[in-house]
């Protein structure tokens, strides 16, 4: 059992605050407390405040009279206390713009700062005013906190501010409370949001009117130039690259690199381990930001003086089709702010890069219903005509100069109606072979060693036979290995390859014939190519791009222009 001894020594450390009043007024209600309680007394109603603040009492014994004042300035202290702890700042704003009451935050603020709080406070009161006067039906309780915003000039810091009216017994608005926060870093990150909004806006963007002239590789390049100038401008990416995801081989292709070192086309593929940052950005989808190269296990050779890094994600129907990657030489430069408006801005050049394969689609698409429709149209006109010369002929016989121009009007329709054969083949036709003669030679061309690499025979065979013709020597390979073996063992003048291969894309033989000094053309029946070849050859020496259906003389005028690139 517990002593009456240990629990009056309990008791005893209890403390309890009295004012003096009471004491002096009733003592015979105090002296059994003093036995057995701790008694502190003061002598007022402000006193007693102070100590509560100061301490810990269990108990306040004081008259009526005093417990009124006591209780209200109790609360008002607590609630100043309260709002002295939050982040933004508060204050009480009379009529004429005049701070009746602060926080501590508020008093921290600078004058000019104030002053503008001041101002938009004393806007609002004459504002809540005016709606109560012109309209008499507007109840006190219809009207709305209004929103304030403005930029410190001297400090470049950006403010927000909601304004309340406080109203009197008689419900008159008296003051406004105002509560003020800094939003320099939020309104920063919008602004960035914005502009990156609007640049890729402005990326994705290809009206017919300004593309119609160019051509696939002018279009590539064009996007090109535009996410470089926006991620330097907007984004203060100096060093970035950008990958494409390849879905057969799951490999990481490199797009193009800005100021990155040269073997920046490392071997990378879309997973989660032993693929470096990059490799588990395309795996999960998820952004990374690396602020510890050395001690980050993920992160692979980048940058020589690396010390941070940022990667997110290149998505197209919640698909990734790649990376952006950042690297700074700055310690900590890369934060939530920018993992997110990289993001946005990842977003919009797949959108680009997808709007760019689509317009080539629609382009080969249209070409190609178009030939169709135009050679069913001329197809019987161009019977009849053949039809009448042919009978016409029969009545000038013996008038040999009618007969030859006749005959040539025939051979003529005869050229035509190949053409638009050829034409209707697509993107595997090479137009106007036949008219190339047996015997012709090209000065240029004559002796020059050549290697053709297309998976289709027909291919292969049409160009051999019109470069043969030329005077070319030319060996030919059906695939990407084939190809890059015959390079280890023959030097060619030039290389003629599709860019979609098997077991090698036409980007690794170009790699293979521009280290042993070859020129190297690339062709493509798909405009675009998926393994983004052209842009990639295009930044190390490619001579030229070909575009299926092309004609015979456009590929010896292009071969003739790469030769001579040589000589240079």
């Amino acid at each position: 059992m517990t002593s009456s001894s240990d629990m009056n020594q309990k008791v005893n450390q209890r403390k309890v605050l009295v004012l003096h009043g009471l004491k002096t007024q009733q003592p015979s209600l105090l002296e059994p407390l003093e036995k057995i309680f701790q008694i502190t007394t003061v002598p007022n109603v402000e006193q007693a405040l102070e100590l509560l603040k100061a301490q810990h009492f269990d108990a306040v014994f004081s008259q009526t009279a005093d417990f009124l004042p006591l209780e209200r300035e109790s609360a008002f202290q607590q609630a100043t206390a309260i709002l002295n702890t939050i982040g933004e700042g508060v204050c009480i704003v009379d009529v004429d713009g005049t701070l009746l009451w602060e926080n501590q935050q508020m008093q921290s603020l600078d004058e000019p700062i104030r002053k503008n709080i001041s101002h938009h406070s004393q806007q609002a009161y004459h504002f809540f005013q005016n709606r109560l006067q012109t309209d008499e039906k507007k109840e006190l309780s219809d009207l709305r906190s209004r929103k304030y915003s403005f930029t410190d000039e001297n400090t470049n810091r950006y403010f927000e501010m909601i304004t309340t009216p406080m109203l009197d017994a008689k419900n008159h608005i008296t003051h406004v409370a105002t509560v003020i926060w800094e939003a320099t870093s939020s309104r920063r990150l919008q602004q960035r949001i914005d502009a990156i909004d609007k640049a890729g806006r402005e990326l994705v963007r290809l009206e017919a009117e300004s593309i119609t002239s160019m051509t696939v590789e002018q279009r590539i390049s064009l996007v090109q130039d535009k996410i470089i100038r926006y991620a330097k401008r907007l984004l203060h990416f100096d060093h970035f690259v950008v990958r494409l995801l390849n879905r057969q081989s799951n490999q990481l292709e490199v797009l193009f690199g800005v100021a990155l070192p040269q073997d920046m086309d490392m071997e990378l593929f879309a997973n989660s381990e032993n693929n470096g940052i990059t490799g588990y950005v395309a795996a999960t989808g998820r952004s990374y930001i690396c602020n510890n190269p050395e001690s980050d296990p993920r992160y692979k050779d980048g940058l020589d003086s690396a010390r941070c890094s940022l990667t997110v994600p290149l998505r197209l129907h919640d698909k990734v089709i790649g990376t952006l990657n950042v690297e700074s030489d700055k310690e900590a430069a890369f934060n939530e702010d920018d993992r997110q408006v990289a993001e946005i801005f990842g977003r919009y050049i797949a959108i680009a890069l997808n709007i760019l394969d689509l317009l080539v689609v629609e382009r080969f698409q249209t070409t190609g219903q178009a030939t169709d429709n135009l050679s069913n149209e001329l197809s019987e006109p161009l019977d009849q005509i053949m039809i009448q010369a042919s009978l016409i002929m029969e009545d000038y016989i013996g008038h040999d100069d009618i007969r030859h121009r006749l005959q040539g009007v025939i051979d003529n329709i005869t050229t035509i109606k190949q053409t638009l054969k050829e034409a209707q083949a697509g993107p595997r036709g090479i137009i106007g072979t036949r008219r190339k003669d047996a015997t012709m030679t090209s000065p240029e061309l004559l002796g020059k060693l050549v290697l053709v690499v297309d998976d289709e025979q027909f291919i292969r065979q049409t160009i051999g036979d019109v470069l043969q013709k030329c005077g070319c020597s030319v060996d030919t390979a059906q695939d990407g290995r084939e190809a890059i073996a015959l390079l280890n063992h023959r030097r060619y003048d030039l290389v003629l390859s599709d860019i979609k291969l098997p077991f090698a894309s036409g980007y690794e033989v170009f790699a293979a014939a521009h280290t042993v000094g070859s020129q190297v053309v690339l062709m493509t029946g798909f405009g675009y190519d998926p393994n983004h070849s052209i842009v990639r050859a295009n930044r190390e020496g490619l001579s030229a791009v070909l575009y299926k259906p092309f004609k015979a003389d456009q590929m010896l005028t292009t071969i003739c222009k790469a030769l001579a690139q040589s000589k240079s």
